[in-house]
């Protein structure tokens, strides 16, 4: 069986959460470090006098696993994972302190 290539899979999914998340007077920006493998999707501007900056998705790859470190879509980008066929046992819920992980059906670290 073929390999899934991480970073394009990674990628792919940033960019479809990108293009449906513009709202406002903010901007999506899509932020990829291909060597040191951090992938990110922020929201940056402006709502009336009230400054928006944050982190919507944060993905980093690390020791051959997806790391999940920021997740704020409805969805579920560990569920997109799986449905692109990324085994669970190779992705990383960073956002969950170290001693919850064991009890998810996701990789430990």
């Amino acid at each position: 069986m073929e390999r899934i290539d991480y970073i394009q899979l990674v990628k792919d999914i940033l960019t479809q959460h990108s293009i449906n998340h513009s709202q406002n007077d903010t901007e999506i920006q899509l932020i990829f470090d291909d060597h040191n493998h951090h992938y990110q999707v922020l929201n940056i501007g402006w709502d009336d006098q009230t400054r928006i900056y944050g982190v919507i998705i944060h993905v980093d790859l690390k020791d051959d696993k997806i790391w999940i470190q920021r997740d704020g879509t409805e969805v579920g980008i560990a569920n997109q994972l799986l449905d692109a066929g990324v085994a669970k046992e190779h992705i990383v819920l960073g956002f969950q302190a170290p001693y919850k992980r064991e009890f998810t059906e996701f990789a430990i670290g």
